[in-house]
């Protein structure tokens, strides 16, 4: 059920600013939209997400196997919004250096001169992210938090817009070293993608089984419209039932008997704030790409899944019942009463 705009003119006045705001400063986003699906076909939940991720500030985890695109879309992305991308391969051997930069000593000049490292982009492919030591996933989260490097004694601001899209391969753990549940928190969505229909096999094989296929897009939108998005985005009205429903949700992941779940033996850890604040800055980015100046429900629970699936650890008793966190989180949003 929608929650409508409240009744009185002040209000209205106010929703119907806000509306024109949504309207003017989303002209881009359907053009974005169809020249992504040009290039990428069948995954329009992955491309809806990254849209989401860039226009409410946040960085995304991917899971899922091989070759559906992952590189390709953040690439598309970047290509039509005319910013710069780069991609890091996670290897065993790397260094934070390898992804933050360094210093290097000139010894001509008696001075160290800095190298920036490839996480000095708008979009960064952060590949199999799980295969990187700890010291170098700290260095790629520190980044991704603070927004900043520091090296050596200076501090460098990242650029705006910045997006991170991390992958990890669910098929293969030999060698890897699994992201710590409090750094895997720092990630706004987590997306568990599958793999296409036939129909979207076909298309992919029409479109791809070539030497040299068509990738090109055209740019559609700048990097100063998205950040003017961000500050429209602040202004998208959200119900005071929706956030009250915002913060069930999440309530319940950590104290499911007060209301009325019988899963307290499944549940180790619940979300954390973050998916609170994921949540509702995640649902304003959902409206504003469907040009809508309010939150509803729906929106809410769409993202849910994604907000909450790597902040809720289940317990060894869940598990011994192959209980996921996906379970979990839909028996709560079947359970919770929606406004």
């Amino acid at each position: 059920m929608s929650i409508s705009p409240p009744p009185t003119t002040g209000a209205h006045s106010e929703i119907s600013v806000i509306n024109q705001a949504v309207y003017e400063s989303s002209r881009w986003v359907a053009p974005l939209q169809r020249e992504m699906a040009r290039v990428i076909v069948g995954q329009k939940y992955l491309i809806d997400r990254l849209l989401i991720g860039l226009i409410a500030n946040g960085h995304l985890l991917l899971e899922g196997v091989p070759g559906l695109a992952k590189t390709l879309s953040l690439k598309t992305l970047a290509s039509a919004i005319q910013t710069r991308f780069q991609r890091i391969q996670f290897t065993p051997d790397m260094l934070p250096a390898d992804v933050v930069g360094t210093q290097i000593y000139n010894p001509r000049e008696g001075t160290f001169q800095t190298k920036p490292g490839p996480i000095f982009s708008n979009l960064v492919l952060a590949d199999e992210i799980n295969r990187a030591p700890a010291k170098v996933q700290s260095a790629l989260l520190e980044a991704m938090q603070e927004r900043q490097v520091t090296l050596g004694s200076e501090t460098f601001a990242l650029p705006e817009p910045f997006l991170v899209l991390a992958t990890q391969n669910p098929i293969d753990q030999e060698g890897t070293y699994p992201l710590p549940e409090a750094q895997v928190d720092r990630f706004m969505l987590k997306l568990v993608i599958g793999y296409p229909d036939r129909a979207e096999e076909r298309a992919i094989l029409d479109m791809m089984a070539n030497t040299s296929p068509a990738l090109g897009v055209n740019v559609v939108v700048t990097a100063e419209q998205i950040l003017e998005a961000r500050r429209v985005v602040n202004t998208i009205y959200v119900d005071d039932k929706v956030k009250d429903y915002i913060v069930d949700l999440v309530l319940a992941t950590r104290d499911p008997k007060a209301y009325k779940l019988d899963l307290a033996g499944y549940i180790q850890y619940g979300a954390s704030p973050r998916a609170t604040i994921n949540l509702t800055l995640a649902a304003k980015a959902a409206a504003f790409l469907q040009g809508r100046a309010y939150v509803t429900p729906q929106d809410v629970k769409n993202l849910a899944p994604d907000v909450l699936r790597h902040r809720l650890i289940v317990s060894y008793e869940a598990e011994a019942e192959n209980l996921t966190s996906e379970t979990i989180i839909r028996k709560i949003l079947d359970t919770l009463p929606v406004p």
